[in-house]
């Protein structure tokens, strides 16, 4: 039995080493020749994908002499980049203060104001908190921010956890507004915007306004753009001479309006109302609604009226400023 045991662990030995030496090594072999072609293939497969976006990033252009030349572009990359980087940096900051000081001495010396930025930590000083909770209820924009929030608007400045930007003209409450408009007109209009973000419309909006002699524009707190540089330029000296009344919440207002014998009338392109056929003489508030979104529904529910503008073209709508111009012609010609 041990013979027998023994040859067939010889056999099965034999058997095992024919296969280490041949089978296994062999096989090894064979893949390790198989791996070396794919890396040597990948490499030049690689250097010819290199070479590819060489030629396409390169640009040919001819010499006067008739010489072929290529110009590369890699260069050009980095400069865009420098350029768009200074492009990004370079901010106006001629209407900003920033700093708990400079802050405080501007709100103290009631200069007007459009939006202030600060993070929760100002709010527990009581000196600010009084001014901001007065300037909120006026219908300054207050937004809480963070300090990194605050540090990318003001471009890594020592801001001190506070930054406002001022106004290019004052503004009055809505009850000085009401007041004013009445003992200065019979029936005078004054135009509420609702919606309009762009600068450029607004600024449009106030000049014509102005040229009409409406008696003022009420701008809500937030969803509109405020009296920032951009619109006393388009306005065009009109800010000068017309009263502008920043509110917290335009429909509020619209109520508070009419409660004082105001009519609010609202343009829409789906006026049922053509406003050449409107002959409504008592005081007016015209609401101007955005290009894209127009008047919001909860504001046309508090509009008497809802006046548009015929249309004989195949232009379908027009924009917000040039829509209050016309409208503001038709309605002070009667």
């Amino acid at each position: 039995m041990k013979n027998s045991l023994n040859k067939f662990l010889g056999k099965n030995n034999k058997v095992h080493k024919k296969n280490s030496d041949f089978g296994y090594s062999s096989k090894n072999k064979n893949r390790l020749e198989k791996n070396d072609r794919f890396l040597n293939n990948s490499a030049k497969n690689k250097k010819v994908e290199n070479l590819k976006k060489n030629d396409e990033n390169n640009t040919f252009s001819s010499s006067k002499g008739g010489n072929a030349r290529f110009k590369s572009n890699t260069e050009f990359p980095n400069k865009n980049s420098n350029m768009h980087q200074k492009f990004t940096n370079k901010r106006n900051f001629d209407d900003w203060i920033w700093g708990k000081h400079s802050v405080y001495e501007a709100l103290s010396s009631e200069r007007s104001i459009n939006r202030i930025w600060c993070t929760a930590d100002i709010f527990s000083s009581d000196k600010f908190y009084i001014l901001l909770k007065d300037l909120k209820s006026k219908g300054v924009l207050i937004e809480e921010v963070s300090w990194s929030r605050l540090s990318q608007l003001t471009c890594g400045a020592s801001h001190q956890g506070v930054a406002l930007q001022l106004a290019c003209s004052k503004t009055i409450s809505l009850e000085q507004l009401i007041d004013y408009s009445k003992h200065n007109c019979q029936n005078p209009i004054i135009v509420a915007l609702d919606g309009i973000t762009d600068p450029h419309n607004v600024g449009a909006i106030i000049r014509s306004a102005e040229a009409f002699d409406c008696k003022g524009v009420i701008i809500p707190q937030r969803r509109s753009a405020g009296l920032t540089g951009t619109v006393a330029k388009v306005a065009a000296g009109a800010l000068e001479h017309l009263h502008v009344s920043r509110v917290v919440n335009l429909n509020r207002a619209l109520e508070e309006l009419k409660k004082n014998g105001f009519l609010v009338v609202g343009l829409s392109g789906d006026g049922q109302i053509s406003i050449s056929n409107f002959q409504e003489k008592a005081p007016l508030v015209v609401v101007v609604g955005s290009e894209d979104k127009g008047i919001s529904l909860l504001t046309q529910k508090k509009c008497d009226f809802i006046l548009s503008i015929s249309l004989k073209g195949k232009t379908s709508s027009l924009n917000a400023s040039v829509a209050a111009a016309i409208s503001l012609f038709h309605l002070t010609s009667k």
